[in-house]
């Protein structure tokens, strides 16, 4: 059985800063075993953790507070939850894969990570775990000390896109520096048997809710940051949250001060099909005529777009072009406008485009439709 993975922008769109596309809740189909996690908007911050109702029953999708990491459960309609980042599956329940008692318990100083990997490849030696590109994970898992991140407006519109990332490490990769500029900067919070109390420690301390759920992706090619963060041994992406819901977000899994206790239970499941989700912006019925310019811009994408610009450029000369922006423009929505644009006599030529500094993430072969060119004659 294939279960397609959508995913709609990818980690590296996001922590590159300006995403500018987004998946509202109500398009994300929660029906049955639905393994997924994200990122909420800048106006409404916040981590996304996909969890199930009980191993028969819907998933429901929760979201932690970059404030204090507290959570709460998202319902359809409110109007405030509009993804720039987010990956889901179908209903999985047919691909489950539990990893068996052996890879299970305690097993002190193993990271998760490893511990995952040890499941992996003794599930494959078993022929049970179809290769697959990207596997959904959950588990159920108790801890030492566990530090979490949850996302907040710096990695959501506080950093322009490829701009500066660079040179926030000294001598490092792009990508490691980009990196960091994100899950570096984000707020940090502990949970631990008992606070540090240490005046020095950024990481806030939130108690001790060390019992947690997670749902996640383990990437193959983590590198392509489809997934998760594009380094090239950081297969797992988890967000989670305590079994008493109290606090959930981004493990960090990784980090030193998370140390895993118990790993209670695991489950797989290799999801073999990958559908990217984008904006497809497109100019159509441009038209001018008795000093005004009619035409439509429309989004045939499965993405809405935000803060849509379009230019109105006349004689080639883009230094005194006309602009709007849209606020928003849904995916299957469209905008007819009018606008005036008396023209001196003679010929003219006049380009309409849409996302003219390709602000908007769009596959490259769709970005042929995003300008409409017309010759016309004035009487002036």
């Amino acid at each position: 059985m294939s279960v397609p993975l959508q995913i709609a922008n990818t980690v590296t769109d996001l922590i590159q800063g300006d995403v500018r596309e987004h998946l509202p809740l109500e398009r994300i189909p929660l029906r049955g075993d639905v393994l997924g996690l994200g990122t909420t908007s800048g106006w409404d911050n916040g981590e996304l953790t996909f969890l199930q109702e009980g191993e028969a029953g819907d998933t429901r999708i929760w979201k932690s507070q970059p404030a204090d990491g507290r959570v709460l459960a998202l319902e359809p309609g409110s109007g405030l939850q509009h993804f720039p980042y987010v990956c889901f599956s179908g209903d999985a329940t047919a691909l489950r894969r539990p990893a068996p008692p052996a890879c299970l318990g305690p097993r002190p100083g193993v990271p998760l990570q490893e511990r995952i990997a040890e499941a992996m490849a003794l599930l494959r030696q078993e022929g049970v775990l179809e290769a697959a590109p990207i596997y959904g994970l959950r588990l159920r898992a108790r801890w030492q000390s566990l530090v979490i991140t949850v996302a907040s407006k710096l990695c959501l519109g506080e950093l322009r896109r490829n701009e500066g990332v660079a040179r926030l490490l000294p001598g490092g990769a792009a990508a490691r520096a980009v990196g960091a500029s994100i899950y570096e900067r984000l707020p940090h919070f502990r949970l631990s048997a008992q606070d540090p109390a240490d005046p020095a420690d950024p990481v806030r301390w939130l108690g001790a809710s060390l019992h947690w759920e997670g749902c996640g992706f383990w990437d193959t090619r983590p590198e392509s940051g489809r997934v998760t963060v594009p380094v090239a041994d950081a297969h797992l992406h988890l967000h989670g949250c305590s079994t008493d819901l109290r606090h959930g977000g981004h493990l960090h899994h990784e980090h030193p001060d998370s140390r895993l206790a118990d790993l209670e239970q695991l489950v797989l499941y290799p999801l073999q099909q990958l559908q990217h989700l984008a904006s497809d912006l497109a100019v159509s019925e441009a038209h001018w005529q008795g000093g005004e310019l009619r035409f439509t811009v429309a989004n045939h994408g499965s993405l809405d777009a935000s803060d849509v610009d379009v230019a109105v450029v006349i004689d080639d000369r883009f230094s005194d072009h006309r602009h709007l922006c849209l606020p928003w423009l849904e995916a299957g929505g469209w905008e007819r406008f009018a606008m005036p644009l008396p023209l001196p006599a003679g010929r003219h030529e006049l380009v309409v485009v849409v996302d003219p500094e390709h602000r908007i993430l769009e596959p490259g072969d769709r970005r042929d439709d995003n300008r409409a060119r017309l010759v016309v004659h004035s009487d002036g």
